[in-house]
């Protein structure tokens, strides 16, 4: 089969793709895995519609402003688009504004979900033949569903029992659940990935890393809370969306894949490493003197935090194939020097989209 020719280039549905991970997998799809691409996403806060100007003039790229919870618009879509699969990244995601404010993670995680599955459950009813035994629908989700673990607890496993801990967590565990029960229930033809923390260029600054980054470019103090002994498994986001891309393509209905970067690291040392690259190249703000070490700041931990998430990838590495190209140090390098390379983003950010004080709460994940 010829992937260049558009007769035969199948068509994506992505919701939520102007957000960090969303924009990272439209690129991919249109510039690496010849797809064409139906972006689709509400532009909240969080949005970077710059991390989809490498593709934006491309004939295969077109992108729709809209809500997954306006099921008219996307039953619509669906139709006139005829896309091959639903590509579901929509959600809100910053836990700690999950615990300020929950009622906007369940009408988008839940509820948005929700319509969505409706929306795309008719549309594949009304397909026939290869298109509707090709077509697929993909859920992107997170480790959080799975709880916390202890320092020597094992890894998280796609038959890890669900035990959420916050309301962001909640209410992706929630979607997790529906998306399943349509497959089971209707036939719908899902797949799911729960992933491990990403991080990359276009991360909106409100996430450990770039927030990070920011703060010792500027000399200004890096809050991080309680201890900063809080272990994550870091996934650069290039490799996370190669693993949907292999998920979608290569997996049976109804799997379940984990998606991790085999990068365990403590958010104190994450700090660390970020602070030791931006002193090397000497990026940020100009005449300063000393370690950006000196900047980091612990205060009171956020309620609930949890203590060590880790995955275990077997199952996607062993079936499927695939493998994270990044270490965490040559991911950890580009991204700093994305952001230091990229200070007119983030501080537009800054000024014009975005309540700074928030920004300075802590650095957490």
């Amino acid at each position: 089969m010829n992937t260049h020719n558009n007769i035969t280039r199948p068509t994506y549905f992505v919701t939520g793709g102007a957000g960090f991970i969303g924009s990272a997998l439209c690129r991919y799809l249109v510039k690496e895995a010849n797809v064409r691409v139906v972006c689709f996403d509400k532009l909240t806060y969080a949005a970077s519609p710059e991390g989809l100007n490498a593709v934006r003039e491309d004939p295969n790229f077109v992108f729709v402003k809209g809500s997954i919870g306006d099921g008219e618009l996307v039953g619509e879509l669906l139709r006139l688009r005829r896309p091959d699969a639903v590509i579901n990244l929509a959600a809100e995601t910053h836990v700690d504004r999950s615990i300020d404010g929950p009622a906007a993670f369940m009408e988008t995680n839940i509820l948005g979900t929700f319509v969505l599955l409706q929306a795309s459950l008719h549309y594949w009813q009304q397909l026939a033949g290869e298109k509707k035994d090709a077509f697929r629908f993909l859920h992107v989700s997170t480790d959080e569903v799975y709880g916390s673990l202890t320092d020597s607890g094992g890894a998280f496993l796609e038959t890890t029992p669900y035990s959420p801990r916050s309301p962001y967590s909640a209410s992706k565990a929630s979607s997790d659940h529906l998306v399943n029960t349509w497959h089971h229930t209707y036939g719908l033809p899902i797949l799911i990935t729960n992933c491990s923390n990403n991080y990359g260029p276009y991360q909106f600054p409100e996430k450990l890393i770039p927030l990070a980054i920011v703060r010792a470019a500027q000399h200004q103090p890096i809050p991080v809370y309680g201890s900063g002994l809080q272990v994550r498994d870091w996934l650069f986001v290039d490799d996370h969306v190669r693993a949907i891309h292999a998920v979608l393509t290569k997996a049976r209905p109804g799997s379940t894949y984990n998606v991790g970067g085999n990068s365990e690291r403590r958010n104190i040392e994450v700090i660390h490493t970020l602070c030791d690259i931006i002193d090397e190249v000497g990026g940020g703000t100009a005449g300063r003197k000393g370690s950006r070490r000196d900047l980091i700041t612990h205060v009171d931990d956020r309620p609930g935090h949890d203590f060590r998430y880790a995955i275990d990838s077997r199952k996607l590495r062993e079936e499927l194939n695939w493998k994270p190209r990044a270490t965490f140090e040559s991911g950890m390098r580009e991204t700093v020097t994305w952001y230091l390379s990229h200070s007119n983003w983030w501080e537009r950010i800054l000024s014009d989209r975005y309540n700074t004080s928030r920004l300075g709460l802590a650095a957490r994940t």
